[in-house]
């Protein structure tokens, strides 16, 4: 299988690049990155014509929210499946991209995080919720994150929202904007950003008498990798066109 990397010059692209490249049964395919063309990416140049990508059979996306969707109609009309690992896809984002898409084949897997702790982590938020009253989500990234809050914060309250109804005796009148949070299905979300972090969440739910956390943390980004080779590895036996979250790979 050839495996080519979008945003193959960033941080997490490069190292996508690199673990693809040292595996033994996928072969690394074209990198794209217009920002970062002609750098030498896991002994390749890094190229700014996403038509080279053709040739793959699956792309890993890394890049940014402001220019996924555009690459994503690339890959599409290229005929090639695209493992996702870019932030922002709320639910009104992945209903654009499940139109955009239209039937497969090629398949498109989106992954909020492709860490297998921090999808426990969200399948075990899930079976909570039920059982308290209420639930708030603290994620904390580094200082370099484009974007917030995280795809997997995102994803969590949305399935904290679809698993219970939210039930706080109050709600705070915020004395000043933004105090509680961005509000993700009725499930508030706190974003902090500072140097030294590089993934972690927790998941707060509170009932009578009791506090459940449920906390991630990823220390290095070489988590996100043995995620980001079962996804490429089965993206294109998927059921579904568009797929979001890895826990059908890992049959959690």
């Amino acid at each position: 299988m050839i495996v080519g990397v979008s945003g193959a010059g960033g941080r997490m692209g490069s190292l996508v690049a690199e673990t693809v490249a040292a595996s033994t049964d996928l072969e690394l395919g074209p990198l794209y990155d217009p920002h970062n063309a002609g750098e030498m990416v896991a002994d390749q140049t890094v190229g700014d014509d996403p038509a080279a990508l053709a040739g793959a059979d699956v792309v890993v996306e890394f890049t940014e929210p402001d220019v996924v969707m555009e690459n994503l109609a690339i890959w599409r009309s290229l005929g090639v499946s695209a493992v996702v690992g870019t932030s922002g896809f709320d639910a009104d984002r992945v209903a654009t991209l499940r139109e955009l898409w239209g039937s497969g084949p090629p398949n498109c897997l989106v992954v909020p995080n492709f860490s297998v702790g921090a999808v426990v982590m969200m399948r075990l938020a899930e079976i909570a919720a039920p059982h308290f009253a209420a639930a708030e989500i603290i994620e904390m990234h580094h200082d370099r994150k484009v974007d917030a809050p995280s795809g997997t914060a995102i994803a969590t309250g949305e399935r904290i929202a679809a698993a219970a109804t939210q039930n706080r005796a109050v709600e705070s009148i915020e004395l000043l904007p933004g105090a509680r949070g961005a509000d993700v299905s009725g499930v508030p979300v706190h974003a902090v950003r500072l140097p030294g972090f590089v993934a972690h969440q927790q998941v707060l739910f509170g009932g009578t008498g009791e506090i459940l956390t449920i906390r991630h943390d990823t220390t290095d980004r070489t988590a996100f990798m043995p995620g980001v080779l079962a996804a490429v590895r089965a993206v294109g036996d998927l059921d579904d066109p568009v797929t979001v979250g890895l826990e059908g790979v890992l049959g959690i």
